[in-house]
């Protein structure tokens, strides 16, 4: 049998109270991995803790906000306390911070700061801290970003959103480079549109239909597809991969047909 290589290995995940963090914090736990979770919805981390559980693992709740420095350094410092080191850390905190999609034009100096803090600022940040500790225990270890499929195409009504995480993307290439040295790998997965509790409700079943039909497997993201693609790049399966951006969208960064969001 083939091994991911991930059994007893110390994960961070934020973003870990709903969603693809959370699916991503269960799919890990289920590879073998400790998990410390991160969100700053206690309520939300406390759904999460049993999925971990169950699969026979270790966890710590980190209730923190990750658009602030020293609450990201002392994320990572709790993690490390409990779980006893970082091996893998999944930085996963993004999305619109709480803006509709709107014309570029439409747009005040506010809300694209809002959306780059919440994006890019809050995944550099948390590189940052996770990378600093990796490279001093010197065990190497994984870093996975999560980006878009908006970074790679023209994201309408979204352009501060794609612009971040197009950011994301860029910086994954250069940790790459700088932290490889130590053995880390830094990578990104970028879902498509992926049908969370929240783009459900916000969805019409026509608009999801157009999404589907739009991607070249007929299919959208769900959380798990997500999960799957950073339990990927976090194992030995992807040992020689680094620096690289995962296009996991069913296609869909390829259609010249994709919607605008509703």
């Amino acid at each position: 049998m083939i091994g991911l290589g991930l059994d007893g290995k110390r994960a961070l995940v934020t973003g870990a109270g709903a969603g693809m963090g959370q699916a991503t914090a269960a799919w890990l736990a289920s590879a073998g991995c400790d998990v410390a979770v991160a969100d700053i919805d206690r309520a939300g981390l406390a759904e999460t803790v049993p999925l971990i559980e169950k699969q026979g693992r270790r966890t710590v709740v980190v209730v923190t906000d990750v658009r602030d420095e020293a609450a990201v350094e002392a994320m990572v410092a709790a993690t490390v306390d409990a779980l006893g080191g970082l091996d893998v850390a999944v930085n996963n905190v993004g999305m619109m911070a709480g803006r509709t999609p709107a014309p570029f034009v439409q747009l005040d100096g506010a809300y694209i700061r809002d959306i780059v803090e919440q994006n890019f600022v809050a995944t550099a940040l948390c590189c940052r801290a996770e990378a600093a500790f990796m490279v001093q225990q010197g065990t190497g270890g994984a870093i996975v970003n999560v980006s878009s499929g908006e970074s790679k195409r023209p994201a309408l009504s979204l352009a501060p959103y794609g612009a971040a995480k197009a950011a994301i993307n860029h910086l994954t290439q250069t940790l790459a480079v700088e932290l490889g040295p130590s053995g880390i790998r830094v990578n990104a997965a970028a879902p498509g549109t992926t049908l969370t509790k929240v783009v459900r409700a916000a969805f019409t079943d026509e608009h999801v239909a157009m999404l589907e039909a739009s991607a070249p497997l007929g299919r959208i993201c769900d959380v798990d597809d997500l999960a799957r693609s950073i339990v990927f790049l976090a194992s030995d399966l992807a040992r020689n991969v680094t620096g690289q951006l995962v296009l996991a969208d069913y296609g869909a960064h390829l259609s010249r047909t994709r919607p605008p969001p509703p």
